[in-house]
């Protein structure tokens, strides 16, 4: 299985300072995850850490900010779902407001700010594809403000691997 490992930054644009510990980890999961009965125990094994040792690392990990995310990465299209970029333009005095009802809806994946009238980019995975126009009618009730939904035409497969 294919895992998403998204570092954060700490601070202002300024890389977060890693252990070599939780570098060896960060690069041993970025791009797989062990499908077994005890994962976290495989990967321990394969890095001389305890099963608890890695859950207690990567928890440490997402609290401190250093990753935002962990977790599997799904093909949900293969599944009947669908997954849609989607953007908005916020005032800027309403930003955190309406960041915050966006974010609360279960069927958005992630969402970030962009340089651009349109400044809130955010990704909505819905079961069903015809889900996708009742999740962007209820962000425009809830914000008052127009979604913009960009579905997916052609899939590029982009395999970036940095090392920690």
């Amino acid at each position: 299985m294919n895992a998403v490992l998204q570092p954060a930054r700490a601070g202002r644009g300024q890389p977060a300072e890693l252990s070599d510990v939780d570098r060896a980890l960060i690069n041993h999961l970025h791009g797989g995850f062990p499908l077994s009965e005890r994962p976290y125990a495989d990967v321990g094994a394969a890095l001389g850490l305890s099963e608890d040792a890695v859950i207690a690392r990567l928890q440490a990990l997402l609290d401190a900010g250093v990753l935002t995310r962990f977790g599997p990465l799904f093909q949900i299209e293969a599944a009947g779902g669908q997954f849609v970029l989607a953007a908005l333009a916020a005032p800027e005095e309403r930003f955190d407001e309406v960041t915050a009802l966006v974010n609360a809806l279960p069927e958005v994946a992630h969402n970030y700010r962009r340089e651009h009238a349109l400044n809130m980019w955010f990704v909505i995975g819905v079961e069903k594809p015809e889900l996708v126009a009742e999740v962007c009618t209820r962000i425009e009730a809830l914000s008052g403000l127009p979604v913009y939904a960009f579905p997916k035409e052609r899939e590029f497969f982009v395999e970036l691997r940095l090392p920690a």
